[in-house]
């Protein structure tokens, strides 16, 4: 045996969830989960192991859908995660500069603000910017990721004036003149991320090591992950090349498998023409789903909705397709060999895609599409039941709620809250259900997201017994949602999310038992190890 783990208590994840005190490893893959004895008479000369001294091991966390590169271009950006008002984002923003000292011109880019925390109680400006500088283009992307705000420079530099028509499936705000106010929503995002310097594929295999080494630390082992839209230059090519590389350098410390952004017909059809296809690569490096933007986000007022905002009767939201666009990209996915998932907030985003996914079927019938909803958040009770019928796995995100929970009511009303985020519906109901946290959207590490999973409460607490507390998920729904759930989503449960033989010995050794803490401790649970292939990527010094 190469290692062995023993002196435990190590929660296997199998069908009968059996508890075991030791586990040996050979060649990457486990061996054996067992009794102390019988796993340590598997020794040999060269076996290195570890003494556990009584510590929980769980399978590795798979995280079912995140921007990894996205989060390692934001580690080069001004935090804006938190901020309670604008003036402290300009503060912040200044002690950047100050700090960096970019050169006059160079952009200024932050992300992560989000105006239901500010005092002020509303969005970013241009001439809110203006006061970070002048000298700089700026662009600030909203915590969701559906809206970013930019500067006059950067608004100047696009050459957005009042005479600019606006986009199909996004919008910019404008004032009383009718010119640019400084927000600009979905699609129109682009006319501002278009000017902005690509990275090389040495930057971004710098920045990707980075973030994984992170993730490693938060005992995420796998990670699938949406990043072809990361820069303006929309080039996929060179994001798989950056990953193939560093999969073939042994420099990836967590596994990945790419959700492929590809939201125009002729784009899908030449990804699909270069043959590629879900499924294609290594154990450390596959190409994944198509993945789709349906809709927006609920905080900007742009997931798409089937009745109208409650704070806001002038909208819907925005959606990105019409029935026709959609059906035909998910139909030619599906056709050319490819898995669908589809980011869809709102309840008219998901309607549009369960009718896709069927046009899909009733043309091309596949036993087992795996086709997928991303977010799923304001859903209805016909919605609820669709995800078992059409067998659609839920990518749930329990983390959201962390600030969601703040204004749900306020978006779309006491009566229809009272179906969205039903994550323990979908579980208790016999749904597949994979958790992510959609980072940098919200936090990268699993307990935080376990801890509102378990609670329905915020980071602070808050409320005391939960928001919808009878749609709490238990620890084993949260984890086999964060292991087993999530392998089940990328067509890899026969090699991952369980520790048994056969399987990949992607591991993580946590500081209490989770199953025995008060779940409003979960968050404070450290990872002491992490274990990839057999190696130790991450451990506590």
């Amino acid at each position: 045996m190469d290692l062995i783990l023993m002196n435990g208590k190590v929660v296997t994840m199998d069908s009968s969830r059996t508890i075991a005190e030791a586990v040996a490893i050979e060649d990457g893959r486990i061996v054996k989960a067992g009794k102390d004895d019988e796993i340590f008479s598997l020794r040999s000369d060269d076996t290195r192991v570890i003494d556990l001294k009584g510590k929980m091991v769980l399978p590795g966390f798979n995280e079912s859908h995140m921007h990894l590169l996205n989060y390692a271009y934001s580690l080069k950006k001004v935090d804006c995660s938190g901020a309670k008002s604008i003036d402290e984002i300009i503060e912040r923003a200044k002690s950047f500069i100050k700090e960096n000292k970019p050169k006059p011109g160079e952009w200024i880019l932050g992300r992560g603000w989000n105006q239901i925390l500010f005092e002020e109680k509303r969005e970013l400006t241009r001439h809110d910017l203006d006061r970070i500088s002048t000298e700089h283009p700026i662009c600030f992307t909203r915590i969701c990721e559906h809206a970013v705000a930019a500067n006059t420079m950067a608004i100047e530099r696009a050459g957005v004036t009042s005479k600019t028509p606006q986009p199909l499936g996004g919008h910019f705000d404008v004032d009383e003149k009718g010119e640019p106010l400084g927000m600009f929503r979905e699609t129109a995002r682009y006319m501002i991320y278009e000017i902005i310097p690509d990275a090389s594929v040495e930057d971004m295999k710098a920045m990707l090591k980075d973030a994984a080494r992170i993730a490693a630390g938060y005992g995420v082992t796998s990670i699938q992950t949406d990043d072809f839209e990361t820069f303006a230059s929309k080039d996929y090519q060179k994001i798989i090349k950056a990953y193939k590389e560093l999969a073939k350098e042994g420099a990836l410390p967590v596994r990945v498998y790419e959700q492929c952004l590809l939201p125009q017909i002729e784009r899908l059809k030449q990804f699909l023409s270069l043959g590629y296809k879900t499924g294609q690569g290594d154990e450390y490096f596959k190409i994944g789903p198509l993945k789709l933007l349906t809709d927006g986000s609920l905080g900007a007022r742009t997931a798409y909705l089937c009745n109208p905002y409650a704070d806001d009767p002038s909208t819907k939201g925005i959606s990105v397709f019409t029935q026709d666009e959609l059906n035909e990209l998910v139909i030619t996915a599906h056709n050319g060999g490819m898995q669908i998932a589809t980011h869809a907030i709102g309840d008219g985003a998901m309607y549009m895609c369960f009718e896709a996914f069927k046009k899909a079927q009733e043309q091309n019938p596949k036993e087992d599409p795996r086709f997928g909803i991303i977010h799923l958040q304001i859903t209805d009770e016909v919605l609820l039941e669709k995800f078992k019928e059409q067998n659609v796995i839920a990518y749930a995100e329990p983390i959201c709620l962390n600030n969601d929970l703040h204004m749900i009511e306020d978006r779309v009303g006491k009566e229809r809250s009272k179906t969205t985020y039903n994550y323990r519906y979908l579980a208790d109901n016999g749904v597949h259900v994979a958790i992510s946290s959609d980072c940098p959207v919200d936090s990268l590490n699993p307990m935080k997201n376990i801890y509102v999973a378990v609670t329905r409460k915020d980071y602070e607490g808050y409320p005391e017994d939960g928001w919808l507390p009878e749609q709490r998920l238990t620890i084993d729904q949260a984890l086999y949602g964060f292991t087993m759930g999530s392998a089940y989503a990328s067509f890899e449960e026969n090699v991952k999310g369980s520790i048994e033989p056969g399987k990949y010995a992607d591991m993580v050794i946590i500081s209490e038992d989770i199953y025995a803490i008060n779940p409003d401790d979960i968050q404070n649970i450290k990872v002491e190890m992490t274990i990839v292939g057999g190696k130790v990527v991450f451990a506590q010094a």
